[in-house]
């Protein structure tokens, strides 16, 4: 989709193929609601990125999207997660060829729900809710998210540096060290490459360490660490955090008008 048509609520992708929605529906297993959530199935570890996840409509898919279902409470983190650079560079590791089939997926490192106090989730909803309720599609999904307004404008800088403070986030989630996230950085050569091209610099490195860095120095509040068994680990305390966004994330004036 185009720009113009990403900053447009109404705009919707048109399938080329069509499936009886009375068939859909009874195929949907029991405890799918109101969205699904799938990620691609093809990759390749030499694309911009590798993992691509998302929430979307109820809808008819084919084979290239498996589809995971999640409790309503954990969907926010679980797609900031599975979204994350962290984890998008851990699944490289386990790509051989380019099926990201489920044996593989289920072998990758993702943060379980017991860690996420409620500290972490006021910080990852509503950036979780702007990035991904952009049209009126979504609207089931924003109420899960216990959102009941129009869409948010998309809006190309807001979504950046979201994505940055998520990113430099899970970095510490993970436990990852300075030096390894700027090595990670560098090991995705066409986000640095569109990067330099449109802002003389790898922008998107920059700003994921400047916002490590920001999120290091914030006062370190205990979460449970991601095997139950040791116990807690430190995690910065973000009801410290400033976000250079203002508005702030999911805040009513980011939205559009209601219909």
């Amino acid at each position: 989709m185009t720009l113009d048509e990403l900053r447009d609520p109404n705009a919707l992708p048109l399938p080329r193929y069509w499936v009886d929605e009375r068939e859909v529906e009874a195929r949907l297993e029991s405890n799918i609601h109101l969205c699904l959530l799938g990620f691609r199935r093809i990759s390749n570890v030499t694309n911009e990125r590798t993992f691509l996840f998302t929430p979307l409509p109820i809808t008819a898919v084919g084979d290239n999207l498996f589809l995971l279902s999640s409790a309503f409470e954990q969907i926010a983190p679980l797609v900031a997660n599975l979204d994350c650079v962290a984890f998008d560079y851990m699944a490289r590791q386990k790509m051989g060829g380019v099926n990201l089939n489920f044996y593989l997926v289920k072998q990758l490192p993702v943060i379980p729900p017991h860690t996420y106090t409620p500290a972490l989730l006021d910080f990852i909803r509503p950036r979780v809710l702007e990035l991904t309720y952009t049209a009126w599609d979504l609207q089931p999904f924003a109420r899960d998210l216990d959102y009941d307004g129009p869409p948010f404008v998309w809006d190309e800088e807001r979504r950046f540096l979201m994505r940055c403070e998520l990113d430099a986030l899970y970095f510490h989630l993970y436990g990852i060290k300075r030096d390894d996230v700027a090595y990670i950085m560098e090991t995705f050569p066409i986000v640095k490459r569109k990067d330099e091209a449109a802002h003389g610099e790898y922008r998107t490195k920059r700003v994921i360490l400047e916002m490590y860095d920001a999120m290091a120095k914030l006062p370190a509040m205990l979460v449970p660490a991601p095997k139950e068994e040791q116990g807690e680990m430190e995690a910065p305390d973000l009801s410290r955090w400033v976000s250079p966004l203002e508005p702030p994330p999911a805040d009513a004036r980011a939205a559009h008008e209601a219909r």
